[in-house]
Parts: C-alpha cells; sequence; structure tokens
C-alpha cells in the first residue's frame, strides 16, 4: 500500500468558472482507521454538477467545503482496514470519500456494493445519486402517468439519460433536450422518443415541435432558456422537477430565472425543487428496482471514465463544456 494519500483540496472560492488554482494537490499520510472507523482505498471518484455549488460560501442544503478541505465527493473504494463491526477488509464500498487516495470512515452513509453484479463504476452513475436523483426526483415529485409526455433537458448526462429511461418503463413519452448531434444520437440510444437538439434549432420552437400538445412533466437539469421554453408548453395540472441549473452555475451576477413563471398558474401547475439526500432513506428500494431493470435490459447505463485525480480541474470542466458522454467517472487508482 502507498504510503502517501493523494487529495485534492480547495484552495480557494472560485467567482463564476473555476479556474486551475481553485484546487490545490497536495499529499498527505495515509490515515490510520481509529475505534469503529475503516480505512477506504478508493478507486473510483464521481464528478458531479453539484460540486460547483459545494465550493461556495452559503446557506445551502449541505455545508459547503471548507478551505483547505479535500474536495467532497460520493466515490467507489475497497475496505483496506477496518474496526468497525459492520465492514471487513475487501469489501467493496460507495460513501462521501472526497477526491483521494485513501478515505477513513465510520460507515455512516457508506453502502457495500457488489462488483458481480454491475461494474464498479456504475455505483456511482445508474446506480449511484445520479441514478437516484431520477428515480426519486421522477417518481415521487414529477408523478408521472401513463401517457404523460415527459420533457427533460440534458438529456444525455447521467441524470437525465435515466429519466427519460424511467418516463419510457412508466409508459410516458420521453423527450429529450441536448445539444449537438453526438449527445442527440446518444440520448436517442437510450429510448428517447424525440430529442431536441438546442444547437441546431431554438429550444422553444423545438419544445413546440416535438411536444405539440404539450408539457406534462418537465425534468429541468439546465435551468435558463430550457426552463422557459418549457414553462410556456405546460398542460393543466403539470408538474416541473428543479433538479438542477447547470446553465447558471458560473453566473458572476445574479441568476437568470424564468420571466414566464405566470404559466404555473394559469395551468394550475406545480414546480418543486428536490435535494436526493433527502431519500436516503430509501435509496435501497430504488436500487433494487432499478437493478431488476439492468436485468430485464430495460434500462441501460453508459459511463464516461477519465484516469487520475491530479487533472481534477480539467475532469470538472468537462461537465460544463458538455464534452463527457454519459457519468463522469474519475478512475483514482488501480485496486
Amino acid at each position: 500500500m502507498s504510503e502517501t494519500n493523494r487529495q485534492v483540496r480547495l484552495a480557494q472560492r472560485p467567482v463564476g468558472e473555476p479556474d486551475p488554482e481553485v484546487f490545490e494537490v497536495a499529499d498527505a499520510p495515509v490515515p490510520e482507521p481509529g475505534d469503529g472507523e475503516m480505512l477506504v482505498k478508493v478507486l473510483y471518484i464521481s464528478v458531479d454538477p453539484a460540486m460547483r455549488g459545494w465550493m461556495n460560501e452559503g446557506r445551502s442544503y449541505i455545508q459547503p467545503v471548507q478551505l483547505g478541505d479535500v474536495m467532497r465527493a460520493g466515490a467507489v473504494g475497497r475496505v483496506v482496514r477496518s474496526n468497525n463491526e459492520h465492514f471487513a477488509a475487501g469489501d467493496y464500498v460507495t460513501g462521501m470519500f472526497g477526491v483521494q487516495h485513501y478515505a477513513v470512515s465510520d460507515g455512516k452513509g457508506v453502502t457495500r456494493v457488489d462488483p458481480s453484479i454491475a461494474p464498479l463504476e456504475r455505483y456511482l452513475g445508474v446506480l449511484g445519486m445520479p441514478g437516484m436523483t431520477a428515480y426519486f426526483g421522477l417518481l415521487e415529485v414529477g408523478r408521472p402517468q401513463e401517457g404523460d409526455v415527459v420533457l427533460v433537458s440534458g438529456a444525455a448526462g447521467a441524470v437525465g439519460a435515466t429519466v427519460g429511461q424511467i418516463a419510457k418503463i412508466r409508459g410516458c413519452t420521453a423527450v429529450g433536450i441536448a445539444g449537438g448531434r453526438a449527445k442527440c444520437d446518444l440520448a436517442r440510444e437510450m429510448g428517447f422518443d424525440d430529442v431536441i437538439d438546442y444547437k441546431a434549432e431554438s429550444i422553444h420552437d423545438g419544445v413546440k415541435r416535438a411536444c405539440p400538445k404539450g408539457v406534462d412533466v418537465f425534468f429541468d437539469n439546465v435551468g435558463g432558456e430550457a426552463l422557459e421554453a418549457a414553462l410556456a408548453r405546460l398542460r393543466l395540472n403539470a408538474r416541473v422537477v428543479l433538479c438542477g441549473a447547470i446553465s447558471q452555475y458560473n453566473n458572476t451576477d445574479s441568476l437568470s430565472g424564468p420571466r414566464n413563471y405566470m404559466s404555473l398558474l394559469v395551468n394550475r401547475a406545480r414546480m418543486e425543487g428536490f435535494v436526493v439526500f433527502d431519500y436516503a432513506s430509501r435509496y435501497g428500494e430504488a436500487a433494487r428496482e432499478m437493478a431488476q431493470w439492468i436485468g430485464e435490459g430495460r434500462l441501460h447505463a453508459r459511463e464516461h471514465v477519465v484516469d487520475g485525480i491530479e487533472d481534477f480541474h480539467g475532469h470538472l470542466m468537462m461537465l460544463f463544456r458538455g464534452e463527457n458522454f454519459g457519468k463522469l467517472v474519475i478512475r483514482a487508482q488501480d485496486e
């Protein structure tokens, strides 16, 4: 085992798009687990849009990452030493282990995973937080009914692609919004009935074309123009699920909100934000059902794996530049 623990720490609070100097790569001693703790060798790390918000100081649904601390991240790893009665050396586990090679955990929020059922990186995608986000956001907040039209922004991303597939499983028409031919092709491969390429046509025109009878559920990962276009096409009693707003995260001034929010009143519609951590006690339920769908060939996943934490900044920026195809995961180190 390595004698050092490579880490990515938050060195500065970003203003707008994060610069490389926002992060510091440093080495520290490999920590020793105390009573009730375990040492996890981190193998794969999730890269998520939410990370941008975690860097900001201020009130949010979760405490910000403190300056000098290891960057927060979900990860999958292998237990190498354990003083915790619930986990043994050799167990594969997932939890919020951070962007580093080794992490000590007391087991809270940690789940054992089985690499014989799915590749480890999948537990950071469709069987991890993005999958949980798609599952609970659509089914609990969006509440689709058979025959509904479900519109999804960020349709080629880890959350959006899963939302579209769950909508199809529930008997809905799934329409996606994505940027560029390759992203749109990926969304179609994932089962969307139609995909709006916002780089080839205006989102407003695309939503009107692809959803001629309007939108029953809009699952929003993007915000901005996509949200306005969806609000303009809401049907009576529609539901708008506010999951994220990646188009707004690097704004240096105020966020761009919808100017046509009165559509919610006119159509007696509901717009609701949610945070997946609120459903943590039910993750097992969602994972079991989605694993069954995967086994039946009804739910598909794709991971985009990049190597090494040393260029964490570059990997993170792939998200905001739309360069990843599928769930973006860092292979931190070999087993």
